[in-house]
């Protein structure tokens, strides 16, 4: 029998409930933010479901963690499969964990079908996929695959001045045990299960998503210098407003980056004012821009904009706009692509390829091996939110996917 017959949809159904008490929110939601408390705590419970299963686990320089099912020959470059553990403030139950929790279903059914597999599996956990504390997101799968220096991304703090270095420093400590791997290792190929984040799959009434790739995306952060002056006293003439000049770059970007056909994704989710009190006049304001186009030409056309803009509205304020990163658009190969639907095919899985618009650790695995996605659907296309949700039949379809997937890939 294959091994996604001993895929078990209570066994992960109770294991994602075991998660999503791990930062539980009172609306139902998780905050499991990078390399806090809550998030050392997911990963210690990913390590001791690993050993009770065999596992071996080991964590790099960068904190991504790794499970590790033994091939029979050590000289093959493992197979690797995973997501993230961390969450936004407000997120949901399922994004990320679920790509945690299937690769580990799928590696658990692997077990329980008596094959060896050839190459060793290794389930991983990839450091700060979500960028919500430290900016920007998937720091480790990056790091990994050598997109970012290590001591860069080390260096990054959070609003709390908070280094990623120390944080991580705390997580190894509740790891202490847990040996430390090289930085970066030969890699055979890379899964990655997740939620769509999108409503296509529930509106078709299909069970999975063949994702063909990933639409590319620009990141910035821009710091408005003004003064600060008593509200009362200062007259217009004599301020420097940071608030207003912020306000007026952001209109003005979001009017330069509008298309009619409503492709461009322009977002403008962090705004920070100083020193944030009623009577006195904002003396700087930070806010971050994340700006998305399936094009690359286009997002690097757009993107460029983004500097000249915030210039030519700054008036006598002073602004600084620092580009935090840069991917473009990528496609899947092909017989990644195919492997996935064959074996969907095999299990009687509707399915269809899909275009993920939302970012993923797959992204910089792509880079240094052959690389895959498989979306579950998401009700309504809910995410980042406590209301997210997908049916424990969906995630077990897609476990079960990822089971056959990773079976063959590692024979």
């Amino acid at each position: 029998m294959s091994a996604s017959t001993f895929v078990d949809e209570k066994r992960l159904a109770q294991r994602l409930a075991a998660m999503a008490r791990i930062g539980a929110t009172e609306k139902g939601g998780v905050n499991r933010q990078a390399l806090s408390k809550e998030d050392a705590a997911a990963q210690r419970q990913l390590v001791q479901w690993g050993e009770a299963l065999g596992l071996k686990p080991s964590v790099d320089a960068i904190g991504n963690l790794f499970l590790r099912l033994e091939g029979t020959d050590a000289s093959a470059p493992p197979v690797l499969s995973g997501s993230h553990l961390d969450s936004q403030p407000t997120g949901g139950k399922f994004d990320g964990v679920f790509g945690v929790l299937a690769a580990f279903e799928a590696v658990e059914a692997i077990v329980a079908s008596g094959v060896k597999p050839r190459a060793s599996i290794d389930v991983v956990a990839w450091m700060n996929e979500e960028g919500s504390r430290f900016a920007p997101g998937m720091m480790g799968s990056a790091v990994f695959a050598g997109a970012r220096e290590l001591d860069a991304v080390l260096a990054v703090v959070d609003k709390h001045g908070v280094s990623v270095k120390d944080a991580l420093r705390d997580v190894r400590e509740t790891l202490r045990d847990v040996p430390e791997r090289a930085l970066g290792e030969r890699v055979s190929a890379y899964v990655e299960a997740h939620i769509e984040q999108g409503p296509h799959l529930e509106n078709e009434g299909l069970t999975i998503g063949v994702v063909t790739g990933i639409q590319g995306k620009r990141t910035f952060a821009v710091r408005v210098e003004g003064e600060a002056a008593h509200a009362g006293t200062s007259t217009r003439a004599e301020r420097k407003d940071a608030l207003l000049a912020a306000i007026a770059m952001v209109q003005a970007l979001a009017d330069a980056l509008h298309d009619a056909e409503d492709i461009v994704k322009f977002t403008i989710g962090r705004f920070d004012v100083k020193p944030s009190a009623p009577s006195v006049v904002a003396s700087s304001v930070d806010f971050s821009i994340d700006l998305r186009h399936p094009d690359s030409n286009v997002l690097q056309a757009l993107g460029d904009k983004i500097q000249p803009i915030c210039e030519a509205h700054a008036g006598v304020c002073a602004v600084r706009v620092t580009e935090l990163s840069k991917a473009m658009s990528l496609d899947f190969p092909e017989p990644m692509r195919a492997l996935i639907r064959d074996a969907a095919s095999g299990l009687d899985l509707r399915h269809r390829d899909i275009l993920s618009t939302a970012g993923h650790d797959a992204r910089y695995l792509h880079y240094v091996c052959p690389s895959a996605m498989i979306f579950v659907p998401s009700h309504l296309g809910l995410t980042h939110c406590e209301t997210e949700y997908s049916s424990s039949s969906d995630l077990t379809a897609g476990a079960r996917l990822l089971a056959d997937v990773l079976s063959k890939l590692a024979a």
